[in-house]
This record gives structure tokens, sequence and C-alpha cells, in this order.
């Protein structure tokens, strides 16, 4: 991406033009990538894929800031920005981006305006355009988007394998590595895949999750008028959270989804975003109160645990995925943690009724308050979220007893 630094979005002709092509041909890309994987059989077929990291969250719950912890850490490997747009031809892309002379750009602020800027070289999600490519209307409202654990796609298992392969021996890494919120919903079919695998579900707030949610779909249709083309490069990339053609996950509930979508249409934001936090947070607990093998793989990662014990927390994520640190590592993780200041709720006491009403039950198995219980004035800042909670840092939400 370049162009002006103060736009929201920053598209370049490059990046639209190949995006595009790269999109409508999914088909030759395919057959492409596996050209690839014919090619580089020898080196791929002698990497292993061993306890892949699964990060999966609603947006704005902190799945950047863990996946940019544990990408840091030396064993792991992920995609990176500069994987787009020819993501299912990782190695041909890579090298050939390898020779071509690129000029040194500065980190820059990435679009989220949130503080957290990046590099061509900084892990990102771009996961998502696999599971597109073989799995077309998982975006459509509704959906069929759960994938369980009795789904089967072979031609998908194949190039996913083997793309996740590819990575691993590109970035010399030992452990894949992914952020993919929209995994949510196919946890099981994941870990049938890969029962080894270590999944970390990081959950908000909901006060100050739905703060943030609303305020970044504000900014996302603002950069949306001053660059034409970002509308395009989010479907391309299968970033449907926010902006001008947002979409809800099914998760299973046709009824709901649309009921949130026509809520989101007619304006109806604040409770649009509050029977979506609750929706997208009550399958995930009750697919871990379900499936003991799901429930053994995930952690629960509480942002306001990550806020109020960054070490602690950051040791706990470690542990859970089998990385093994030092003391160090985790003193310079937890150093990069900070509380979110550039932004706080200011709901009404209404608002905070309506969010209290849809999501107070679901907040509950997380282990946190019911907002209305915190006081009659909305939360005067990060603070008071981490004051609200219920069940202290390291014990389990009661719906994991």
């Amino acid at each position: 991406m370049s162009g002006d630094s103060k736009k929201i979005f920053q598209v370049s002709s490059w990046t639209d033009v190949l995006g595009g092509v790269a999109t409508r041909h999914r088909r030759h890309m395919v057959r492409l990538g596996r050209l690839e994987s014919r090619l580089f059989s020898d080196e791929i077929s002698e990497t292993p894929i061993d306890r892949p990291i699964l990060i999966a969250g609603l947006a704005r719950a902190g799945t950047t800031v863990l996946l940019e912890a544990l990408e840091s850490h030396p064993d792991t490997a992920s995609h990176r920005y500069r994987d787009f747009p020819l993501i299912l031809t990782p190695i041909f892309w890579n090298r050939f981006l390898d020779r071509v002379p690129r000029r040194s750009e500065p980190p820059r602020e990435r679009a989220h305006r949130d503080g957290i800027e990046v590099t061509a070289e900084s892990p990102e999600a771009f996961e998502e355009v696999l599971w597109m490519t073989f799995f077309p209307d998982l975006h459509e409202v509704p959906a069929e988007d759960v994938l369980d654990g009795e789904t089967h796609h072979p031609d998908f298992e194949q190039f996913y394998r083997d793309h996740l392969r590819k990575l691993l021996w590109l970035r010399d890494g030992r452990r894949y590595l992914s952020k993919a919120n929209y995994n949510l919903t196919r946890l099981e079919y994941l870990l049938r895949l890969f029962p080894d695998a270590r999944i970390v579900l990081p959950v908000r707030d909901p006060v100050w999750h739905i703060a943030s949610l609303m305020k970044q779909h504000r900014l996302f249709c603002a950069g949306a008028r001053e660059e034409p083309r970002a509308v395009a490069h989010l479907q391309r990339v299968g970033h449907f959270e926010f902006g001008p053609d947002r979409r809800p996950i099914t998760a299973g509930d046709p009824d709901e989804a649309c009921r949130i979508a026509r809520l989101w249409a007619n304006g109806h934001e604040l409770e649009g975003w509050a029977r979506y936090w609750n929706h997208i947070y009550r399958f995930v607990a009750d697919r871990l109160t379900a499936n003991p093998e799901l429930r053994q793989a995930a952690l629960i990662v509480r942002c306001e645990d990550l806020w109020s014990a960054p070490g602690r927390t950051l040791a706990r994520i470690l542990d859970h995925c089998e990385l093994s640190y030092t003391d160090a590592f985790v003193d310079n993780l937890a150093g990069r943690i900070r509380v979110p200041s550039y932004y706080r709720p200011d709901f009404s006491r209404s608002e905070l009724e309506m969010i209290s009403a849809h999501t107070s039950r679901t907040a509950a198995r997380f282990g946190y308050a019911d907002p209305l219980q915190a006081g009659a004035d909305p939360p005067a800042g990060p603070q008071a979220a981490l004051e609200r909670r219920r069940v202290p840092l390291g014990l389990s939400p009661y719906w994991l007893r």
C-alpha cells in the first residue's frame, strides 16, 4: 500500500489490479498453488505441521495484539502483509518479491487507527482467502458457516495442509500461527484436521467491546468514502466485519444473523452490536460446553486480564500453546501491552440497559458482571471494566466447571 499517509485506507493501484485478477481467477490460482506444491514437494513434504496455534475471536477482542506477541516467538510462522495478493502461491510470490528492488518504508499505523504500527513484514490475517476459495458461500447472510467435526472437503484439506507447510518452510518456522476470526465457527473442523492444535480465544467486556466495534465501523465507513478501492480490497481479503459491506457471522442461527443485519441496515447500531456480541460468544460458550476435546484445546483470554496482569497472562498463553520462553521474553512482551486510551464508552443509562439485556447472561459465562451492577453511570475507563470482573485470573468460568 502507498499514498497519502493521512488516509484511513491506502490501496495502491498495483494491489487493486493484481488483487482483482487473483480474485476473479481463483480456479487458476488454485491450479498454480497445486503446481507450486508439486515443484516444491521435496521441501514441504519434510515439513511437519506440529501443534498449529489458532487465534480466533470477534474483532476488537485483542486478536492482533495476541498475534503480534506470539509471532515474535522464534518458533512461529504466520502470514504477513507482504503475502497479499497472491496468497495461494506463497513460494512463487515471495521469491518474486525477494528479487524485486523495494524501497524501505517506515512502519505506519494500520487502518484501524489503534496505535498498532505495521510494515510489509508484520503478521496479518490472510487465511480467510483460502477458506473463501474453497467455501465460496461462507459470508452470505445467512450462511451455513458452522464447519464441525463431521465436515469433509478433501480438496481443501490437501491444499490447506500444503499451504501451511509452505509458510513454515518459507519462514523457517516450527509452529504455524494464524489469526482468523471467522475460524470461530470452524474450530471443531480444524481440530479434526489437527488434533494437536492449540486454540486461543480472546473475549472482552461487552461494554468496551461494543464501543470499540461501533467506533471501528464508523472509521471504516469513512475510509471507504475517501478511498473507493477499499471496499473491494476488504472483500478480497475476507474482511466483512466493518465498513459498507459489513456482514454478520451466522454461527448456526440464521434467524438471529438476519435480525442483526436488519438492525444494522435500519440504523440500530447499538442493539445490533449488542445482539451480535451475545450471538457470537454464546455460540463459543455452547460449543466449549458441548465438546470436551475442544475445551481441552482452547484457552479463553480476557482482554482485561491481559491489561491488568500482562506478564502472568502471556505466560499462561505461552504455556497453553506449548511454546518455550524465558522470563526476559515475557517481560519484553508484557512491556508492549497498553490499555487503550484513545477512546472511551459514553453510553447512557438506557443504552447500558440495552447492552445488559442482550449480553449479561452470556457475559457471566466468561466471568463478567452485568454492566448495570457497576453503578448507574457508564464506566469511566478500562480500569472500571477490570474492577467489574467476577472471576479472578486463572479460574474457569462456570460453564467449564
